[in-house]
Formats: C-alpha cells, sequence, structure tokens
C-alpha cells in the first residue's frame, strides 16, 4: 500500500508541478498585448489552466499527506536526508498551498475581503505559492534529483526571464527602446 501511494504522490507531483508552471506562465502573457499570439494562446487557456493545475495540487496534497504519514510514523524507511529536513519541505509546500488557496479565494470571491482584490493581488500570491512550491520541489523531490534539478533551474529562469519582459513592457522601458 506504502509503495503505491509513493507512486502516486510522485506522480501527481509531476503533473502538478508543470501544471502550476504553464498556469503561472500564462498568468504572466495574459495581460500584456505586446507579447502577441502567445498573449492570444494565454487568454485562451490560462484559466482552464489554473484550474487544472488547482485540482492536481490538492490530487498532490491529498496523497501526500498519507505518503509523510507513513514516513513519519516509520511504516516506511526514512528519506535520505534528515527528518527535520522532511518535515521543513513539507512546510514549504503546506506554504505553498495556503498560498494558491488564497490566490485562488481572491479570484473566486473579490468581495470576501475588505476591499476587493485586483489580478495584482491575485497573481501576486499565485505567483509567491510557486516560488514556495518551486523551493518544495527543490527540497524534497530530492529523490527525484536526476530529473528535476536540470529542468528545473532553466525552467525557472525563463519564467523569471519572462516576467521581467512583462515588467519592461509595463512601465514602458521596452517601448522607448523602439521608438528610438
Amino acid at each position: 500500500m506504502s509503495g503505491i501511494v509513493w507512486y502516486l504522490d510522485r506522480g501527481a507531483a509531476l503533473v502538478t508541478y508543470p501544471a502550476l508552471y504553464l498556469a503561472v506562465l500564462t498568468g504572466i502573457l495574459y495581460n500584456t498585448e505586446s507579447f502577441g499570439v502567445l498573449h492570444e494562446a494565454a487568454r485562451r487557456v490560462h484559466i482552464e489552466l489554473s484550474v487544472f493545475a488547482m485540482i492536481v495540487t490538492l490530487l498532490h496534497t491529498g496523497i501526500g499527506v498519507l505518503d509523510a504519514w507513513f514516513v513519519v510514523t516509520g511504516q516506511v524507511p526514512a528519506p535520505a536526508y534528515s527528518m527535520a529536513y522532511f518535515l521543513g519541505g513539507l512546510a514549504v509546500g503546506a506554504g505553498a498551498l495556503l498560498m494558491l488557496v488564497v490566490a485562488v479565494l481572491g479570484f473566486t470571491d473579490a468581495k470576501r475581503f475588505q476591499r476587493p482584490w485586483g489580478p495584482r493581488v491575485v497573481h501576486s500570491f499565485a505567483y509567491a505559492g510557486f516560488a514556495f512550491g518551486t523551493v518544495h520541489a527543490a527540497a524534497v523531490g530530492t529523490d527525484l534529483t536526476g530529473l528535476v534539478h536540470p529542468l528545473l533551474g532553466p525552467s525557472v529562469a525563463f519564467l523569471v526571464y519572462v516576467l521581467l519582459l512583462r515588467l519592461l513592457v509595463l512601465h514602458g522601458i521596452s517601448s522607448n527602446a523602439t521608438a528610438s
């Protein structure tokens, strides 16, 4: 049973992280028309991708809690790293989930809060949740080092590049450079 849970947890994580990645990437491209065809594509799939990412995140959370329970109670061998490191990685994952849930609540029920939240606040929480999720994946997903580490750094660097490009466009730095 614990072996199946381990595989389901890792499988869910391997679907969750790319789904969250694409949700964040399309979120960056969603409101910036200068990205052209990427902007149009992002407008078509961003919400659906985000809903899918949240569903698989909740699936990973449920299975991950059960998997962690097996480790903490000693029903399966402890990971190669210390138990404190393992629990810290789980806490970071819980932080990611909290940030993403707040982002979803801010999007679906913005009037719940004292002042309605705009898209920037919601996306800020989503970005923070993704950052926590990235740390969680790099820290606790170390048993998949051969797959995670070569992909994680470059993919996050690309995401930061697109985010910085969007910020430059929003502040008009890019349009000034093309005008001269």
